[in-house]
């Protein structure tokens, strides 16, 4: 909240400026509606599904479709999730999801249910386990895909009205392919510890189905897309398979308390690769050692390593190395944008993004529930700033970014209005039945100019690329497209944060705060030499400057705070012609147009040509001090 500051006339001109009023940074009035953007996380879910919708699907512009997948092949592989915009069901990608949807429930059931959201979270994981008990009729045979992408994507067609093959992919003994396998017992693994007290039958069947697959993937070891060629293509496992041979263990050790998995995490980590080091947080649908570190040092911090605590600790140093690695302490720092964003890679980088966020989140408050601290060359790290980390990442999701765009389709005021989508993109079956065919889906649909008629509700798209730059249109589909693995892993960390302004957690797993102090001046004056007009010889120029301390990281021994101004006309004129001056903007000031040859003189951006009485305009910028930039107004025309 600011304080209004009136300024002293001078040649009957009054600047007011708010203050910025000490601010609190992650405070419990947060400033992303976290539990809103859950809601919608799960709705996107429901958008994603495939076969017959239940009676309370949310989402009501899709309909029942692939109603006869499996049926050529003699199987009923009906149901599952399409992966992303297109119509495809990839079993690699869904069990992925599925892992870190159950990943987050076990870690944030308590905040789900006081959200009101536990028995969306609850559908979302069983319909991807219904199907994959579907998939795997047998201990070695599991389907591993549905449909066939190069005929998928030569066609635009709503699910509904799809005419492209439904060839059902499998993979057994004869061709095994233990990176699918694998993840699928992952999945089931952890979505058995979900279930294990509000269903114990359910829980106990995927255990069954979790530890089958397991000794399939471990036993006939072989790359999953040499046995299924046109994967390749689309979900190719270029870190191979023994990531998820670790990953799947962890698992089952978590389900089952097994010595056997135990054994197995400690005996194969260095033939596995699981203590090589990555250098960075690289938890994704192809890469899962990030993920087996964090697990395993759950574990050890809970005391649960029996013998083993030494290999265990083997795993954390990976864990805290790519943790200093993402805040900028030590080795490589993670690569960002401008804007603070990780960027991983340019295509769909948010889905890596979103499982960094999630172990950081994780990590956290592991070390936070055993009053344990991270280290990191020396500097000692509260769980509270690697929470603060993972928030800054997910705010930009959601709009506290250079474009002020949520990348989270449906959330807040301006976010993607063309996603790569083709459900979304065509007319809904239930408002229009007549059958759209494949290339009229292209020449009507396609190339429409006009947004998408659904809103993908929920949706994360790729996202923006190295510059923060994004281009919202429906042919962008290296930042465009959606996909379930990318919502996956966020939905715990909003479950966290929304959990967070809940009463009832403690001191160690708060949010951190950084309380910004006010400079000792807090009032402007106009000079005599500013060039303000009107269309009276007497006016008050009324602006009000409200900055907001919105993120904050480290960049190697150094911190950074960003800083959001929004700047409001409480004239009764447009105000034109708007130069604003501050010789303490050195950093990153975004949101403005800075003039040419005048460093420290900004004026509105291009596009807004004037301020309407009422309107505001935001503009961010960054100081490694944590206090508000003086600034003052040397231009402005009332129309």
């Amino acid at each position: 909240m600011g304080c209004s500051i009136m300024g002293q006339k001078c040649f009957t001109l009054t600047v007011f400026l708010i203050s910025w009023c000490s601010s609190l940074f992650l405070q419990k009035s947060l400033a992303q509606d976290y539990a809103q953007a859950l809601d919608l996380s799960f709705q996107y879910f429901e958008a994603q599904r495939s076969g017959p919708l239940p009676s309370n699907q949310r989402v009501t512009w899709r309909a029942d479709s692939a109603l006869e997948d499996g049926k050529a092949q003699g199987i009923d592989l009906v149901g599952g999730y399409f992966d992303a915009g297109d119509n495809v069901k990839f079993q690699f990608p869904m069990a992925y999801t599925i892992t870190t949807l159950a990943w987050g429930v076990i870690e944030y059931r308590s905040q789900l249910e006081q959200l009101g959201q536990l028995q969306y979270a609850l559908d979302a994981i069983k319909w991807g386990t219904d199907y994959f008990i579907k998939a795997h009729p047998e201990p070695n045979v599991l389907w591993a895909e549905v449909g066939d992408g190069v005929t998928d994507h030569e066609c635009w067609m709503r699910p509904e009205d799809m005419t492209t093959p439904r060839t059902g992919y499998k993979i057994d003994a004869s061709n095994p392919g233990s990176e699918v396998a694998a993840e699928t017992a992952a999945a089931m693994a952890a979505a058995s510890i979900v279930f294990k007290d509000s269903d114990p039958d359910y829980s106990n069947t995927l255990v069954t189905h979790a530890t089958q697959l397991f000794n399939f993937a471990d036993r006939f070891r072989a790359n999953y897309d040499v046995s299924i060629p046109v994967v390749k293509n689309f979900y190719a496992s270029l870190s191979g398979y023994n990531d998820e041979l670790l990953w799947a263990a962890m698992w089952l050790l978590e389900a089952t308390s097994e010595p056997y998995y135990q054994n197995y995490v400690v005996q194969n980590a260095v033939a596995l690769g699981g203590l090589a080091g990555t250098g960075s947080i690289d938890l994704n649908w192809d890469s899962k050692y990030s993920g087996v570190h964090v697990l395993a040092s759950k574990i050890l911090l809970e005391g649960r390593t029996g013998l083993n605590t030494d290999a265990f600790k083997a795993y954390q140093t990976q864990a805290e190395s790519t943790m200093c690695s993402a805040l900028g302490l030590s080795g490589t720092p993670m690569k960002r944008t401008s804007g603070g964003l990780f960027h991983f890679q340019d295509w769909n980088n948010l889905h890596c993004v979103t499982g960094a966020s999630f172990l950081i989140t994780a990590y956290s408050d592991y070390l936070a529930r055993n009053n344990q601290t991270l280290t990191c060359s020396g500097q000692l790290v509260q769980p509270s700033e690697l929470l603060a980390l993972a928030q800054q990442q997910v705010d930009y999701i959601l709009g506290t970014n250079p474009k002020n765009l949520s990348y989270m389709v449906g959330y807040g005021t301006s976010y993607p209005q063309f996603p790569h989508h083709r459900g979304a993109s065509i007319v809904s079956i239930k408002t229009d039945s007549a059958f759209v065919a494949c290339d009229a889906g292209y020449e009507e649909w396609y190339q429409r100019p006009e947004p998408n008629p659904n809103v993908l509700t929920g949706a994360v798209v790729g996202g923006p690329d190295q510059d923060d730059n994004y281009t919202d249109e429906r042919d962008n589909v290296q930042g465009g497209e959606s996909a379930t693995y990318n919502s996956g892993p966020i939905v715990g960390v909003l479950a966290r944060l929304a959990g967070s302004s809940l009463s009832s957690t403690s001191s160690e797993s708060e949010l951190s705060e950084a309380v910004i102090h006010p400079n000792e001046s807090t009032s402007i004056y106009a000079q005599q030499d500013q060039q303000i007009r009107g269309e009276s010889d007497e006016f008050d120029l009324k602006l009000d400057i409200h900055q907001e301390l919105v993120s904050k990281w480290r960049r190697g021994k150094g911190m950074f705070f960003k800083v959001q101004c929004t700047v409001t006309n409480h004239n009764e004129h447009a105000v034109k012609k708007l130069i604003l001056t501050s010789n303490e903007l050195k950093g990153p000031v975004i949101g403005l147009h800075r003039l040419r040859g005048r460093k420290n003189s900004f004026t509105l951006p291009k596009k807004l040509k004037a301020l309407q009485p009422g309107e505001s305009f935001t503009f961010t910028y960054v100081s490694v001090e944590a206090v508000k930039a003086k600034i003052s107004v040397k231009q402005a025309l009332l129309e």
